[in-house]
C-alpha cells in the first residue's frame, strides 16, 4: 500500500484525486485549509487521513512535511494540487496579486517538495505530481498574475523533473483546461460545457499506475469544445 498526500484535497480536483486513490486501497493523506471540508472528506471517503494545512504559510508546510515524515518515513506520490484563483488583468490589478498568487500557487508546493524529496531521493522512488493548468502554457485576456503563477509551477515541474531523472523520482505535470470546479461558481455556462474533475483525476492514476521505469511528462487536458472563450458568452 503507498502513501499519497493530496493538497488542496477537499474540493474540486483534489478531492477527486483523494477518492480515486483511496479506491485502490492506498493510504491517502488529504491536506487542505479548512477543517470543515476535510471532516466532510473524512465522513465520505472512511481511512482518509486528513490534516489542515495552509500551504501558503510555510511554517505550516514544514509541520505537515515533519508530521507525513514522522508517521510515513516517506510518501509514494505527493500531489501539489493546492492553490487560488483571481482573474484580473497585469496592468489593472491591484499590487499584492503577484505576490498572492505566487504564495498560493508555487511557494507552497516549491516548499513541501523540497522538505519531501530527500525521503524519496534515498529510496529511489517516488513521483511529483503538480498540478498546473492551461494557463501555465497559453496567455490569455484576464489571465494576469494567476497565469504568471502557474506558468511559473509549470517551470518548477520541468526543471524538478531534470533534476530527479538520475535518482528515480518520476515527475509530472497535469495540465486541466475548465473543470467543473468552485473556481467557476457563478459562471452561466452548463456543466456540460466542463471537464468532470473525476476525468483530471483518471488521468492522475493513470500516470501513477505506469511503471517506474516510464513517465507520463505532461497531461494536457481541455473540454471536448475548447478553452471556453467569449463565444460561449454570446
Amino acid at each position: 500500500m503507498s502513501v499519497i498526500l493530496v493538497t488542496g484535497a477537499s474540493r474540486g480536483i483534489g478531492r477527486a484525486i483523494v477518492k480515486r486513490f483511496a479506491r485502490e486501497h492506498h493510504h491517502v493523506i488529504a491536506c487542505a485549509r479548512g477543517r470543515q471540508g476535510l471532516d466532510a472528506l473524512a465522513a465520505e471517503v472512511p481511512g482518509v487521513e486528513c490534516l489542515a494545512c495552509d500551504v501558503r504559510d510555510a511554517a505550516a508546510v514544514d509541520a505537515l512535511a515533519n508530521a507525513v515524515s514522522g508517521r510515513h518515513g516517506a510518501v509514494d506520490l505527493l500531489v501539489n494540487n493546492a492553490g487560488a484563483f483571481q482573474p484580473g488583468s497585469i496592468a489593472g490589478e491591484a499590487d499584492g496579486v503577484l505576490e498572492a498568487m505566487l504564495q498560493a500557487n508555487l511557494f507552497g508546493a516549491y516548499r513541501l517538495t523540497r522538505r519531501l524529496l530527500p525521503a524519496m531521493v534515498a529510496r529511489r522512488r517516488g513521483m511529483v505530481l503538480n498540478v498546473c493548468s492551461t494557463a501555465s502554457i497559453a496567455a490569455y485576456p484576464n489571465g494576469g498574475s494567476y497565469s504568471i503563477a502557474k506558468h511559473a509551477l509549470y517551470g518548477f515541474t520541468r526543471n524538478l523533473r531534470e533534476e530527479m531523472k538520475p535518482h528515480g523520482v518520476r515527475v509530472v505535470a497535469l495540465l486541466p483546461g475548465a473543470t467543473h470546479t468552485d473556481s467557476w461558481a457563478g459562471v452561466p455556462l452548463p456543466p456540460e460545457r466542463f471537464m468532470p474533475a473525476e476525468d483530471v483525476a483518471e488521468m492522475a492514476w493513470a500516470a501513477w499506475n505506469l511503471s517506474p521505469r516510464s513517465v507520463v511528462e505532461d497531461i494536457l487536458l481541455r473540454p471536448q469544445r475548447g478553452d471556453i472563450g467569449e463565444a460561449d458568452f454570446q
